[in-house]
């Protein structure tokens, strides 16, 4: 829960948001922006509420924000990125945070 709304409810809003502003024609903002913007979001939001700690959706941060980037301009390349995802899997491998965990029973 976020503010003790389904995420799911948090993340519709804020893509309604950005559809209302892509409609606006503002200079800052295209259908492309918004459409990384609310993949940045959404990874960040089931990142950030899956339990147990599932690694691979923070590598899924990763990749959203590298196409985010690549919306204003942001030169990375897929190698780059794949290797940013494999540094962060290992720095929760060293951290202890497993990437195949069963679930804990409530």
């Amino acid at each position: 829960m976020i503010f003790g709304k389904e995420p799911a409810l948090i993340v519709g809003f804020i893509g309604a948001v950005l559809t209302f502003l892509v409609s606006l024609n503002l200079g800052f903002i295209d259908a492309g922006a918004a459409a990384a913007i609310l993949a940045l979001i959404t990874a960040v939001v089931t990142a950030a509420v899956t339990r147990p700690i599932a690694p691979a959706l923070f590598a899924g941060i990763i990749t959203a924000a590298a196409a985010l980037g690549a919306e204003y301009g942001l030169n990375v390349s897929d190698g780059t990125v794949a290797a940013a995802s494999a540094l962060l899997l290992a720095a929760f491998s060293l951290a202890g945070v497993r990437s195949q965990v069963s679930p804990k029973q409530a």
